[in-house]
């Protein structure tokens, strides 16, 4: 991928035509009086490269097709090109190596984080964080991993809001009331577990075996760390992937592999197909880019003896969509098929001990 370098009077004459109203980006007044502006104008016709002052352009954020990102002032968008301000460079980015362009109002992006605003504030992204080795990255996410118990069995989640709010997989809570969720701490000398009791069902669905929890005994001077949830239509085959859960109950197990399919349609859903080693009990964990961004939800594995790499993740397209309506998916405790587990009604007995369904 080459990014061309742009000299000052394509930069100038790109200037210009970018401040015409062709739809490409709105002009803003810059902070300056005439009598500064002037000077300036009949000093020299030569470009002068100045500190970084208030943009005239877009605040933008270009995704290329590789998984990283570029975000800088978008001066023009051209049919073959995007034209990109770095504040340090000018950039020309090729069209066939960008996925997607976004253009916001300046001061809308933090500064490794973008959060969702309104009623769908409740994850967050954070497509510039650089990538690292799984190593370094399980020191990074692995505090926001949790193991969640119920009476019936275990399964892991992940923190997705400072607030409390996890995600797992539905069938881990599945006709369940009493849940705990386990959170370790990396403490001064030694690692700390902290477990809470007080769990509240938001929403789930399981048609899409996703359900979203809350802890409400959390105190309010504590924050919890939280995940970011990456863009799971960028990964490609072959690209490294690692999942953190609690499988067969062995809490903070580490695994890594790579993707094998991103769409892979399996009963009318499609998920990330993957050699990660996913066992029970890594239901619900979060699967990983080195990027340290959630990329799949954990789900299931085919048991069938001497079947093995073979791993299937809900994409985090999947879960967004899920986060962003779950008032749809809201649970209540009224409906009978929230939460309600219902047993088999008696049946009368033959003298002999066995059922009789005809009776």
């Amino acid at each position: 991928m080459i990014f061309r370098k742009l000299s000052a009077p394509v930069l100038a004459a790109l200037a210009v035509s970018a401040l015409q109203p062709a739809g490409f980006c709105a002009p803003v007044a810059l902070e300056e009086s005439a009598a500064e502006s002037a000077p300036r104008a009949a000093t020299s016709s030569k470009a002068v490269f100045a500190p970084p002052r208030p943009s005239a352009f877009s605040l933008g954020r270009v995704r290329l097709k590789n998984g990283s990102a570029i975000q800088g002032d978008i001066i023009a968008e051209r049919a073959d090109r995007v034209i990109v301000d770095l504040g340090f460079d000018v950039v020309a980015i090729p069209r066939d190596d960008i996925d997607s362009v976004t253009t916001e109002a300046a001061g809308d992006f933090s500064d490794n984080a973008e959060t969702e605003t309104g009623d769908s504030a409740l994850f967050r992204t954070a497509p510039n964080q650089p990538a690292l080795t799984v190593k370094e990255n399980v020191s990074r996410v692995g505090e926001a991993v949790v193991q969640i118990r119920t009476p019936t069995g275990l399964g892991s989640g992940f923190i997705i809001d400072p607030a409390g709010y996890i995600v797992t997989n539905q069938h881990v809570i599945a006709g369940e009331y009493n849940i705990s969720v386990t959170l370790f701490r990396s403490g001064r000398n030694e690692l700390e577990k902290v477990v809470y009791h007080k769990i509240r069902i938001v929403a789930l669905d399981p048609r899409l075996d996703l359900a979203l929890l809350k802890i409400e005994d959390l105190s309010a001077a504590v924050t919890l760390p939280a995940l970011p949830l990456g863009d799971s239509n960028t990964l490609n085959e072959g690209q490294t992937v690692f999942a953190i859960g609690s499988p067969l109950g062995l809490d903070r197990t580490v695994s890594q592999g790579i993707v094998s399919s991103r769409n892979r349609p399996l009963g009318g859903q499609l998920y990330i197909q993957t050699t990660t080693q996913i066992n029970p009990g890594n239901s619900g964990g979060p699967l990983f880019n080195l990027q340290g961004e959630v990329v799949g939800v954990n789900n299931m594995k085919p048991m069938i003896t001497g079947v093995e790499g073979l791993g299937f993740s809900i994409p985090a397209a999947v879960l967004k969509n899920f986060l962003r309506n779950r008032d749809a998916y809201a649970f209540d405790a009224r409906n009978p098929n929230s939460g309600y587990r219902y047993l088999e009604p008696p049946r009368i007995l033959k003298t002999g001990g066995t059922a009789n369904p005809e009776q």
